[in-house]
């Protein structure tokens, strides 16, 4: 795999590859015969590649988080800034924040929207996902974030007719469960911890997006799901910027039942039980 990694390095940045080596199962490192280094990933499956390349483009926001600058991408294969490892600090951490609050701040043109370049059909992290636009956030968020996994964790036998039927009525309370309404946010959209890379230039990059008009609380429920390093005092900034609405706190499970579906989905298991939970802590009202 490492000989079509540097050849696909070659093909798609039009500059000679020299060496290539492993950095995971589906990403490589390739230096250019010019000296620069680049980062090729396979695609988890169709147009997958295509996705995350529309939606690093749309992250791109001069006032955001730095995202990878993409080289090259193909059906199957996508080249991008290589950006070296560093550590966190509170500084960079506050600097997140900022950069996160103007990043949702330049919004987008409805709920589930994609890229501009992007299409519908999308991924998040190895499972399939659909981006199709809603006039409102729980109406996307129903049919267009939960049910789809939910179905599939059914058709898995992960859960019975007891547990969907918890999550079932969190989808049907949604429009007074979510808060108060708000604008379509550009979202990150996968924004778990191992997403944010902290980086030698003592700045947090975000990679590997599921860019999408969603709400901004997503973002962050994810950043709470596996923990962050220095996520107070991120918050803390990003409200600087932007407050968030009353009661955010409280919602935070109801927009973790997304990613936690996924990995439900995925790997079944303790993400199905904690999916379950997340559900349960739904509050009686808004």
């Amino acid at each position: 795999m490492t000989d079509r990694a540097r050849d696909v390095a070659t093909e798609l940045t039009g500059r000679r590859a020299v060496r290539a080596s492993q950095l995971g199962a589906a990403l490589f490192e390739v230096e250019l015969a010019d000296g620069a280094v680049v980062v090729v990933k396979a695609g988890a499956g169709a147009g997958a590649s295509a996705a995350e390349a529309a939606s690093l483009r749309w992250l791109a926001e001069p006032s955001g988080p730095p995202v990878p600058a993409v080289h090259g991408q193909d059906d199957d294969w996508l080249v991008m800034e290589r950006v070296a490892s560093g550590a966190p600090s509170v500084r960079t951490a506050e600097e997140l924040g900022r950069g996160l609050a103007t990043l949702h701040d330049s919004g987008a043109p409805a709920f589930g929207a994609a890229p501009p370049d992007g299409k519908a059909d999308a991924w998040i992290g190895l499972a399939p996902m659909r981006n199709e636009t809603r006039e409102s956030w729980p109406d996307f968020y129903a049919s267009q974030r939960v049910e789809p996994y939910l179905r599939r964790a059914i058709d898995q036998g992960t859960f019975d007719s007891g547990q969907a039927r918890v999550l079932t009525e969190v989808c049907e309370r949604l429009d007074e469960l979510a808060g108060p309404e708000e604008s379509p946010a550009r979202l990150h959209g996968d924004l778990w911890s191992g997403n944010v890379h902290w980086a030698a230039d003592g700045r947090a990059w975000l990679i590997d997006p599921a860019a999408h008009g969603g709400h901004r609380e997503t973002d962050l429920a994810m950043l709470h799901l596996f923990g962050c390093p220095q996520l107070d005092r991120m918050v803390d900034a990003y409200q600087d910027v932007t407050p968030l609405a009353s009661g955010w706190r409280d919602r935070i499970p109801l927009h973790q039942l997304f990613p936690l579906l996924v990995h439900t989905v995925l790997f079944g298991g303790g993400y199905a039980r904690q999916t379950i939970a997340a559900a349960r802590s739904a509050p009686t009202s808004s």
